[in-house]
Order: C-alpha cells, then structure tokens, then sequence
C-alpha cells in the first residue's frame, strides 16, 4: 500500500506534483531505497541512482472484486493515467511512450536491469511509461505509470523524474 491510499483522485494536485519532481533531488550513485511513512509504512517514495519515484493516487483494494467492477476498476485507474498526461501534455507537448515489457521479462528470467526499472517493478509498477524530456537546462526527464501488484491488490499512479534518460530496452538485446 501507499501514502494516498484512501485519497480520491485530484487532476490538479497530481499535475502540480508531478512538476514539483522537476526540481525534487535525486542520488547520482549508491543503492535503491524504498521509504515509508514512519506511523504506517506506506509507501510514500522510491530514490536510487538518478531517479526519485511518488505515488500519486492509489485505488481501492481490489479483494473479492470481480468483472465487471475489477474492469471499471482498472479502467478509473488508466483515466486518471490518461487525464493526467493530457494535462502535463498542455504543459510540456507530446510525450512518448516507453514500453517495459522487454526489461520486465529480463527482470523475470533473473537478469539485470538498469536500477530504475528494477525499482518500478519492485514496486509492482509494471504498466508502460508516459515519458517527457529531457528538460533545460538540467536534462531531467519525468514518466507517468500506472500498475499494481495482482488481480486483489490496488491500482496505484505513480510519477518519476530521472536525470538520466528514459529509453525502451531494445528487444534484440535481451538474453531471453
């Protein structure tokens, strides 16, 4: 679970959020750490080299749900995906998107993966990436995501900024 479970969703202070990460510190070097709130230990960030992870909204638990209330569901998760990009999109222009299944399999199989994808998926973050970037004048580059972990858990819609760039694994590179 994360720090915004409960919350309801607010186009309007996710977009603000999601600029603030702009300008929010990342670690050049050392290993992932995951925190959580001191009183619950809900997820409230992910840092790791070059990149800083925040949930933004998470869904109700998705526990004895079944079609068609677990479809509407995950489609209210992947609108409030969606209704985000656009308004980031009137900000910064078109994105891009970043598909993760190849570094997914490749995580799967046991094999390394760069450390922010290793950390998404940790995360049960396993849905494409919505990507901007690089920004002026410190090449920093900011994603969308929406996933969770199984058919129970809640959707969660997280941000990242990384100052490294976001690329898609080239399938012809994995060792699968």
């Amino acid at each position: 679970m994360s720090s915004r479970a409960g919350e309801e969703f607010d186009a309007e202070r996710a977009a603000a959020e999601v600029t603030e990460l702009l300008a929010a510190p990342v670690p050049a070097t050392g290993p992932t750490v995951v925190e959580g709130d001191p009183d619950t230990g809900e997820w409230t960030v992910t840092v790791g080299e070059g990149f800083r992870i925040v949930p933004l909204w998470e869904g109700r638990s998705l526990t004895g749900v079944y079609a068609p209330e677990w479809n509407e569901a995950v489609e209210a998760a992947e609108g409030h995906l969606e209704s985000l990009a656009r308004e980031s999109g009137a900000r910064w222009g078109p994105h891009r998107p970043v598909r993760l299944h190849v570094a997914l399999l490749r995580w799967e199989a046991g094999a390394s993966v760069e450390p922010l994808f290793e950390a998404l998926f940790t995360a049960d973050l396993y849905g494409d990436l919505v990507v901007w970037g690089p920004f002026a004048p410190d090449g920093r580059w900011i994603a969308l995501t929406v996933g969770h972990s199984d058919g129970d858990a809640p959707m969660v819609l997280a941000a990242l900024v990384s100052d490294r760039p976001i690329i898609e694994p080239d399938d012809g590179d994995s060792p699968l």
